[in-house]
């Protein structure tokens, strides 16, 4: 026989409502979280800058070194506003070689810096005669030269000293170079021209 035993009535669970002082402290807590947060993102953003900067002024110093030409003294190999990747390394284990295109200080005034070529390399006797340059005698390869960026003009017979370079610039007839101002100190030669990439159209290696 069964038993008419009602059972007692669901009741909800009473949930409370929260107050103004707890939504006052979980905004406070919600606020604290958010700015924490951009706290850690501004100090991660600023070690990365940091990081950055000094990765740029080690490469800046030790490695590569962007420079822009000014003026058309390389002209036809460079011009005006080209920008240039200069190797600083270059030279660290070894020496300059004839031909090579090269930042440097200009011997009279350090503080400016010039893009010459290499002619010739210590101990090497330079001699131009009518415009024409020989280095020990035998004539300089130049045939990329147009004919009205030369000059005729006439020097030494002139040895390099020891621990010098003679250079100039491919524009013969608008280059100040060492037919002007003399030889130039290794110590004087920043590094080499490694790479035109400025315009792009005319990126190359060197």
């Amino acid at each position: 026989m069964a038993l008419g035993i009602t059972p007692p009535p669901a009741t909800q669970p009473t949930v409370p409502r929260p107050t103004g002082h707890d939504v006052a402290r979980l905004t406070r807590d919600r606020r604290s979280a958010i700015l924490s947060r951009i706290g850690e993102e501004v100090v991660a953003w600023t070690k990365t800058l940091a990081s950055a900067a000094v990765y740029a002024t080690l490469i800046v110093t030790f490695g590569f070194q962007v420079a822009r030409v000014e003026g058309q003294s390389m002209a036809p190999t460079l011009e005006d506003q080209d920008r240039l990747i200069v190797n600083k390394l270059a030279y660290q284990l070894d020496s300059p070689k004839p031909g090579d295109i090269v930042m440097l200080y200009y011997p009279k005034d350090p503080g400016k810096s010039f893009v010459k070529r290499v002619i010739a390399e210590p101990l090497d006797t330079v001699r131009i005669v009518d415009g024409k340059v020989y280095v020990n005698e035998v004539p300089l390869e130049d045939d990329f030269i147009p004919e009205e960026y030369r000059m005729n003009d006439n020097l030494g017979p002139d040895l390099v000293p020891e621990g010098y370079y003679f250079v100039m610039g491919d524009h013969r007839n608008n280059s100040s170079d060492s037919r002007h101002w003399g030889f130039v100190p290794k110590k004087y030669i920043l590094g080499k021209v490694q790479l035109r990439w400025w315009p792009f159209s005319h990126a190359k290696v060197f």
